[in-house]
C-alpha cells in the first residue's frame, strides 16, 4: 500500500518548498504539478499560441509531451524530451499557467499522468486542484495559504536574492490577480476540500509548517 499527501494552496504559498522538506523527511517522492502546467505554458509561449483562443490551445496540447524524470533525487521536468526545469519559474511562464490551466484540454493532458505517479510510489504531491481533483482520495489534504501582502514578499526577497529587480505593489497585484483566476476558473478551481486541514503561514516558519503536515500524517498513518 501506498500513501499519498495532497497539498493545494494559491499561488506564493510556498507549496514547492514546503513540499520538498516533507517529502525528504518522510522518503516520499515529491511531485511538482505546477511545474508540469508550466511545462506547456512554456510551449504555449515558445509557438505563440493565442490564450484566449481555445481551439489553438487544443490543438496544441496534442503536440505536447510532458514527463517526469528524477536526477540524483531532483525533480527533472521534460518537454518533448527537452529538459526545461530550469526556464519554469520565469514570472511570464507562471502567469501563462495560470491562463491556460483553466482549459479542460490542458488538464486532462495531464491528469493522468498525475494519477499513476500516485500508483507507483509513496508521493507527496502539491498544486491547486490535487486534493478536490487529481487525488480526491489522498491520504492527507492540506489547503496550504498565507495573505496575498505575505506572499508577495516572499517572492519579491526571493527575486532580489537572484539579483533582479522586483516592483512589491505589481507582485502582490499579479497574485491577487491570479488567486482570482485560479478560484474562478470553471474546471477545477482552486479550493479547499472539506476534508482537508487549513495550515495558514502567514506567521509561520518553514520548518513549523513542515512539522505541522508531518504531525497531521502521522494521525492519518
Amino acid at each position: 500500500m501506498f500513501y499519498s499527501i495532497a497539498i493545494d494552496g494559491p499561488a506564493g504559498a510556498g507549496k514547492s518548498t514546503i513540499a520538498k522538506k516533507i517529502a525528504k523527511e518522510l522518503e516520499f517522492i515529491y511531485v511538482d504539478t505546477g511545474a508540469m502546467y508550466r511545462a506547456m505554458a512554456l510551449y504555449f509561449i515558445r509557438n505563440q499560441v493565442d490564450v484566449k483562443n481555445e481551439d489553438a490551445i487544443n490543438a496544441a496540447c496534442k503536440k505536447i509531451d510532458v514527463k517526469i524524470v528524477y536526477e540524483n533525487e531532483m525533480q527533472q521536468v521534460l518537454l518533448n524530451g527537452e529538459n526545461v526545469t530550469g526556464l519554469l519559474r520565469e514570472e511570464e511562464v507562471g502567469n501563462m499557467a495560470s491562463k491556460t490551466s483553466s482549459y479542460k484540454m490542458v488538464r486532462q493532458t495531464l491528469l493522468g499522468l498525475q494519477r499513476d505517479l500516485a500508483k507507483t510510489a509513496n508521493i507527496l504531491m502539491d498544486g491547486r486542484d490535487i486534493g478536490t481533483h487529481v487525488l480526491p482520495n489522498a491520504d492527507l489534504k492540506i489547503y496550504l495559504t498565507a495573505s496575498s501582502a505575505v506572499r508577495a514578499k516572499r517572492r519579491y526577497d526571493e527575486l532580489l536574492e537572484k539579483g533582479e529587480s522586483a516592483n512589491l505593489d505589481q507582485i502582490e497585484e499579479d497574485i491577487k490577480q491570479r488567486d482570482h483566476q485560479d478560484m474562478s476558473r470553471k474546471i477545477a478551481p482552486l479550493k479547499q476540500a472539506e476534508d482537508a486541514v487549513l495550515v495558514d503561514s502567514s506567521h509561520m516558519g518553514i520548518d513549523e509548517v513542515v512539522a505541522k503536515v508531518v504531525e497531521e500524517f502521522e494521525k492519518v498513518k
